[in-house]
This record gives structure tokens, C-alpha cells and sequence, in this order.
């Protein structure tokens, strides 16, 4: 038996969080979300159980984050396409989310129910995500490391941890309720283990969510 943890860590605050704008790949951190990557920097062991590798989503925000969460702890930083936001529709990116147009896409991707194969526009829809989840979770299990930090967004965060719930059965109408009702803020953690057997499927668990403390 063997168990890995892992480290979720949501970026910090960005210019465009602050202003409730939607955001691409760009956005850099505001003073604030620098201040919070390195709170969040410093609530990981330094001794024993150490995090021995960052990965991180190569968007401007995360790699920030990343970078702060690395000179504190004297680790390396691998990037991963796995862990990139979910890709929003076009024509809402640089928009703000009080914007009636803008508000009305982001209700019917987020706060809807509907099928999963819903899609607005170009956006990544549910089981773009729902298969990206997967993909990372397999990732994650081959990887030698076994206590790894790993700096994301929030949708994909959510689905991720609602993919380690309910697996394949997850639908769009679960995952909507779950991100719903479960925030994760800016330098939020969520705190995961995944544990290997012998004898039985092998399994996720969710030990802390949005710890900032």
C-alpha cells in the first residue's frame, strides 16, 4: 500500500479577479494575491513530509503563484496543460461578469442545470472537463513523487474534486451543485491523498478543502 498526498492550491488574487472580469490566460496578481501565495507558501512542512516538486498551470496567474510557493520552499516548477482553466467563451474574455450578455452565459455554464453536452460558444463544456479531471488523476498516479503541490484555477479544481467523488456517474447537474455550494478562494488549498492496494481499486480522498489557514 502506498498513499501520495497532494497539494491543490488555487492561484492568488488576480487584477482581473478584483474587477470581476473574465479572464483568459492572462492576469497577473495583484499585491494582495502575491501576498496570499506566499501565506499559502508558508503553511507546508519544511522537515519531514515536505512537498517534493510543484506543477503548476502555465497561465500567467498560476505561474506567479508557482513561483512565489517555489522561492519558499526551494522547489522546482513543472508546467501542465492538464491544469489550465477551463477554456471560457470568446466573447466573454476582458469582459466584465456584470455585463448582462456576459451574465447571462456564464448562468446557463454555471448555474444551470442542463445536459453535459451543453456548449455556448468555443468554451470547454463539462465533459471537455469531466475528461480532463480524468486525465490528470492518471497523471497524478504515475508520477514517482508522493507528495506534490499542485497550483490551478477554480472551475478546473472543482471538477477535478468532483470527479475524485462520483467518477465517471458525475453529470453537469451534480458538478453545478457541488461548485455551487463549495467556494474555494484565492490561495485556497484543497488537500487530497490517493492511496495504492494490493488487493483493491485504489482510492481518492478529500482530506481539507479551502484551507487558508
Amino acid at each position: 500500500m502506498a498513499t501520495k498526498i497532494i497539494y491543490f492550491v488555487r492561484h492568488g488574487e488576480t487584477e482581473n479577479n478584483a474587477l470581476g472580469i473574465r479572464q483568459g490566460a492572462e492576469g497577473a496578481l495583484t499585491e494582495r494575491g502575491r501576498a496570499q501565495a506566499l501565506a499559502a507558501a508558508k503553511r507546508f512542512p519544511r522537515h519531514k513530509g515536505r512537498p517534493q516538486i510543484i506543477i503548476a498551470s502555465p497561465y500567467e496567474r498560476t505561474r506567479e503563484t508557482a513561483a512565489i510557493i517555489a522561492k519558499e520552499l526551494h522547489l522546482h516548477v513543472k508546467y501542465c496543460d492538464l491544469l489550465k482553466e477551463r477554456r471560457n467563451p470568446s466573447e466573454i474574455i476582458g469582459r466584465s461578469g456584470n455585463e448582462p450578455e456576459v451574465k447571462a452565459i456564464v448562468d446557463r455554464i454555471d448555474k444551470s442545470y442542463h445536459d453535459d453536452d451543453l456548449r455556448v460558444s468555443d468554451e470547454e463544456n463539462f465533459t471537455d472537463l469531466k475528461t480532463r479531471a480524468k486525465k490528470l488523476l492518471n497523471y497524478i498516479t504515475w508520477r514517482r513523487q508522493a507528495r506534490i503541490i499542485m497550483v490551478t484555477h477554480k472551475i478546473f479544481l472543482k471538477m477535478v474534486i468532483a470527479y475524485m467523488l462520483h467518477g465517471e456517474k458525475l453529470s453537469a447537474i451534480e458538478y453545478n451543485n457541488l461548485s455551487y455550494f463549495n467556494p474555494i478562494d484565492n490561495a485556497g488549498m484543497a488537500i487530497c491523498t490517493y492511496t495504492s492496494h494490493w488487493f483493491k481499486r485504489a482510492e481518492w480522498k478529500i482530506i481539507v478543502w479551502n484551507d487558508l489557514e
